[in-house]
C-alpha cells in the first residue's frame, strides 16, 4: 500500500488488473472506484494493448505489457504505487485461439500465470499480508461424462487446450496458496450474457449475439435449430449477467480466506440455466416480435455439439455460502437492462 496522504485519508488499496484492456477488466476498474470496501484505490492496469484509464480516476497507471515476459510482469509489482494488495489475473488466450495455436496458449494461459504467481510470491503488502491473487477460470475445465447437476466436488476433466490451460493454472494457484506464497481465489465463470461489443468467432458467441444484435437493429445468426419452433432450441447453458459477474469479482476480494474449502480455492460463480428458446422469448417480451424477426436460424451441428457438451446446471449452494450473489428473474431483466444500455448509447 502507498502511504496515507496529507489530508488524513486512509492508506490506499493497490489493485493490479491484467487483461485490463478487455471489457470485463475495464468495467471492474470502474466498479472498484466506487467500492466502499476498497477506499482510495490505486489501479495498475496492464494488457497487451495499453488499457484506457477510467474517467475521473485520480490514481491509475496503465501499461502495455507482454505478460509472457517475466521482466515485464515484475515491473507491474514495482510501480510507484508499491506492491499490489490484490491482483486480478484476467488475461488469457480464449478457446479457439488456444486450440488453433497450442504453443501460444501454453505461453499465455500457463507460463504467464506462473510468472505472475512467482512475482507475487516474492512480495508482501505493506501490512505484511499475502497478496490476494484472483484468477478467472472457465467452465471449459469440465468435460467427459458429467452429473446432471455439477457441484464443487465434481472433478474437472477438460477436453480442449483452453480448459487444460485454465485447469493447469488453477492447480498452480492452489499450490501457491497451500504453501503460503499467496492468498489465491479461483473463479470459474459462467457464460456471460449479454456481452457488449462486436460479434466474435467464439463458439458461445451466439448466446449473446441473438440478444445483442437484434437490440441494435441488426440481424443475428442462431446456429441452433432451423426455426423458432425447433426442438434444438431447448439447448441449455449456464449463464450470468455482466452486472452480477462484476459484482462477484469485487466480492471475491473481500471473502476471508478461511471460508474456502481447506483443499481448494476454486469456486464457480453462481449462475442460472437458460435455454436458447428462453433467450428468444425474453427478447420478444422486451423488444417485440420485430426484434425476434431479426434472428436468422442456420443450424450448425458442430457448434451445437460443442455448446451441448458444456455443463448447464450447477448447485449454487457453495458459492452462495461464500457470499457471492446470483441473478434473479431469469433472462427478461437481463435483456431489459441491455436494451436500456443500448438506448442510452452505453452498449
Amino acid at each position: 500500500m502507498v502511504d496515507a496522504n496529507s489530508n488524513g485519508t486512509s492508506q490506499s488499496n493497490v489493485v493490479l488488473i491484467t487483461g485490463a484492456g478487455g471489457w470485463l477488466g475495464g468495467i471492474l476498474a470502474n466498479e472498484l472506484l466506487s467500492d466502499p470496501k476498497t477506499p482510495n484505490v490505486h489501479l495498475i492496469l496492464a494488457d497487451i494493448v495499453e488499457p484506457k484509464a477510467p474517467k475521473n480516476a485520480k490514481h491509475v497507471l496503465t501499461f502495455k505489457a507482454d505478460l509472457t515476459n517475466p521482466e515485464a510482469i515484475s515491473k507491474l509489482y514495482e510501480t510507484e504505487f508499491g506492491t499490489p494488495d490484490t491482483v486480478y489475473c484476467f488475461h488469457g488466450i480464449m478457446s479457439r485461439g488456444s486450440e488453433d495455436n497450442f504453443d501460444l496458449g501454453l505461453r499465455v494461459n500457463i507460463d504467464s500465470i506462473r510468472y505472475m504467481l512467482e512475482a507475487a510470491r516474492t512480495k508482501k503488502t505493506s501490512s505484511g499480508e499475502l497478496i490476494k491473487f484472483i484468477f478467472t477460470s472457465s467452465l471449459a475445465v469440465y468435460g467427459g461424462p458429467l452429473p446432471h447437476v455439477v457441484d464443487i466436488h465434481t472433478i474437472a476433466t477438460p477436453e480442449g487446450a483452453y480448459g487444460m490451460g485454465k485447469l493447469s493454472s488453477e492447480l498452480l494457484v492452489n499450490e501457491y496458496s497451500r504453501r503460503g506464497f499467496i492468498d489465491g481465489r479461483i473463479l470459474r465463470l459462467p457464460t456471460i450474457v449479454v456481452r457488449p461489443g462486436v460479434p466474435s468467432a467464439a463458439t458461445s458467441a451466439f448466446i449473446s449475439g441473438i440478444i445483442r444484435e437484434p437490440l441494435h437493429g441488426v440481424k443475428a445468426i442462431c446456429p441452433v435449430g432451423d426455426s423458432i419452433n425447433s426442438k434444438e432450441l431447448e439447448l441449455a447453458a449456464w449463464v450470468a449477467s455482466p452486472e452480477i459477474t462484476i459484482q462477484n469479482f469485487v466480492i471475491a476480494k473481500h471473502i476471508p480466506a478461511e471460508k474456502f474449502l481447506p483443499h481448494t480455492r476454486v469456486a464457480y460463480l453462481p449462475g442460472f440455466t437458460t435455454t436458447v428458446k428462453e433467450e428468444l422469448e425474453a427478447l420478444a417480451t422486451v423488444a417485440g416480435q420485430d426484434a425476434l424477426k431479426l434472428v436468422e436460424f442456420k443450424d450448425d451441428p458442430t457448434n451445437r455439439r460443442i455448446v451441448s457438451s458444456w455443463p448447464a446446471r450447477f448447485n449454487n449452494e457453495y458459492p452462495l455460502s461464500l457470499g457471492f450473489v446470483v441473478d434473479q428473474g431469469g433472462m427478461v431483466p437481463i435483456v431489459q437492462r441491455f436494451k436500456e444500455a443500448v438506448e442510452a448509447g452505453l452498449a
